[in-house]
C-alpha cells in the first residue's frame, strides 16, 4: 500500500506544472477567441483544474492575462534565438528575424501578435496589460537595434527594421497573408544595403 501511495505522489503534478497548464489553456483560448470573450470557468475546464485551484494560482483575470503575456514573451525570445542560432554573420542574424516571422505566419493557428491583441482589448482598462505590451515591443526593438549595431548600422536602421517586422505581423493577421514576412524581408535587405553603403 505504501508503495502505491508513493507512486501516486510521484506522478502528481507540481504547482509549477498546474500553473503552466492553466496558462497554456488560457493562452490558447484568448488567442483564438479574444480575452474578453473567455471566462475563468472556461479556462478552468480547459486546464482541468478546480475553480478553487484556478483562483488560488490567479486571484483575478488580469493576473492570468499577465502570466499569459509573460509566457508569450519567453516563447517569442526563444523563437528569435533559435532562428539566429548558429548564424555568425550579423546580416544573416538580422534577416533571420523575418524568417522566424514567415514560419510563424504560416502556422494555421496564427491570429496576429498576442500583445497587440491584448493591448487593443484591454489597454483602456488595464494599465498593467498596456505596460506589458509596451515592454514586449520595446524589448524587440532593442533586440533588432543590437543586431543592426553589430552589422555596423545606425540606430535608425534598427528602428526601420523593427517597424517592418511589426507591420508584417499586422498585415499577415488582417489580410491572412503569410507572404507579408517575405515582402518585409526583401525590404529589409534593401534598407540594410543602403545603410551599409552610407558608412
Amino acid at each position: 500500500m505504501a508503495s502505491t501511495a508513493q507512486g501516486t505522489a510521484a506522478t502528481a503534478p507540481t504547482n509549477d506544472e498546474v500553473r503552466a497548464r492553466i496558462v497554456d489553456a488560457a493562452d490558447a483560448l484568448y488567442y483564438a477567441r479574444g480575452i474578453q470573450s473567455v471566462g475563468m470557468d472556461e479556462v478552468r475546464s480547459a486546464a482541468s483544474v478546480s475553480l478553487k485551484r484556478l483562483y488560488s494560482e490567479f486571484p483575478g483575470k488580469e493576473q492570468l492575462v499577465l502570466a499569459v503575456l509573460a509566457s508569450r514573451h519567453r516563447q517569442w525570445e526563444a523563437g528569435l534565438a533559435q532562428a539566429a542560432a548558429g548564424l555568425e554573420d550579423p546580416r544573416a542574424r538580422l534577416l533571420a528575424v523575418f524568417d522566424f516571422l514567415e514560419q510563424w505566419f504560416g502556422n494555421d493557428a496564427f491570429r496576429g501578435c498576442g500583445f497587440i491583441n491584448a493591448f487593443g482589448e484591454l489597454s483602456a482598462t488595464s494599465p498593467a496589460v498596456a505596460e506589458a505590451a509596451r515592454a514586449h515591443k520595446q524589448s524587440f526593438q532593442e533586440y533588432v537595434a543590437r543586431l543592426a549595431q553589430e552589422l555596423g548600422g545606425d540606430p535608425e536602421l534598427g528602428a526601420q527594421l523593427a517597424l517592418l517586422a511589426e507591420g508584417a505581423q499586422t498585415t499577415a493577421a488582417i489580410a491572412g497573408r503569410p507572404d507579408a514576412a517575405v515582402h518585409a524581408r526583401r525590404a529589409a535587405e534593401v534598407l540594410i544595403d543602403a545603410a551599409l553603403a552610407r558608412r
